[in-house]
């Protein structure tokens, strides 16, 4: 069973400055609940307990976003509005235990996971990056948990990238596949098209066995000194197999502007509250 999550959300967010100034780019809402909340959910959905942020110390609004906020809930109850309080301080986070560990130095996302490495012991662990927003009848972390039940070992998310944008993911080189399950022979890090061994390029969502620790230790940082965790889950198929699946469902990169609009668009048509709304409005800008 799978009870740890890593979620890395100490990156300085340049894409959405000034915003990102004062609001970590985790906090900027989609619709009406911040971007990071998503990834926090989809985490409890199969059973974890310990959530695990890597942030720094200019991103305490997320701590205070997931603590239980007593003040404005008596006072919602007091206006008569307690339809709120469920959204305000919702029952899924009381059982849950978030811890926040901050990251002096943004040294990539394998020396961030790398962070986690007392709290997650011997475990296996889940890491979610609350960039990539996906929405599926079943999660994409239960579509990872399914096979490592069944396989033991690390598996990670992937999907398919066209060739022009295949140079900024990890991209695997698969090999058996059986039941839709695909044995990674090797995992590169941000190829050119040409070089890229297959367009199946890493998503957000991995389990990782806690070997994964002794292998970012011994990775080297790279030109822009940074640890990659790509890197890191190239040297782990020394030890142990390593598994992907194509992801089946909706991918929104919340990272990048794009990606934030096409989000915030998908869900606001789907709100029946506000999708009238939204199609008059996209019909009047046209």
């Amino acid at each position: 069973m799978i009870t740890k999550a890593v979620l890395p959300v100490a990156g300085l967010g340049t894409r959405f400055l000034p915003a990102s100034k004062a609001i970590p780019k985790e906090m900027l809402p989609i619709i009406d609940k911040p971007l990071v909340q998503y990834a926090v959910e989809e985490a409890i959905e199969i059973g974890i307990k310990d959530i695990i942020f890597i942030t720094s110390p200019e991103k305490d609004s997320i701590e205070k976003h997931f603590k239980k906020n007593n003040k404005i809930e008596k006072k919602l109850k007091q206006s008569g509005r307690d339809k709120y309080i469920s959204k305000l301080n919702p029952k899924i986070f009381s059982d849950i235990q978030f811890h926040y560990l901050n990251q002096e130095n943004q040294n990539g996302l394998g020396h961030a996971i790398l962070q986690a490495e007392k709290l997650i012991g011997d475990e296996s662990f889940a890491v979610l990056l609350p960039d990539d927003l996906f929405f599926s009848k079943k999660s994409c972390l239960s579509q990872l948990l399914e096979i490592y039940s069944n396989k033991k070992s690390s598996v990670i998310a992937v999907n398919k990238i066209d060739k022009e944008n295949i140079h900024r993911y990890g991209v695997i080189k698969p090999g058996l596949v059986k039941d839709e399950v695909i044995q990674i022979d090797d995992i590169i890090e941000k190829p050119s098209a040409t070089k890229a061994p297959s367009d199946m390029a890493v998503c957000g969502r991995y389990i990782l066995s806690s070997k994964i620790f002794k292998h970012l230790k011994s990775t080297e940082f790279d030109k822009f000194g940074e640890i990659q965790l790509t890197d890191a889950i190239r040297s782990l198929l020394n030890d142990e197999k390593i598994f992907a699946k194509v992801y089946d469902g909706e991918k929104f990169d919340c990272g990048s502007k794009q990606g934030f609009v096409h989000a915030t668009i998908a869900l606001a048509l789907r709100d029946e509250t506000i999708s009238d709304d939204i199609i008059k409005i996209i019909k009047e800008i046209d």
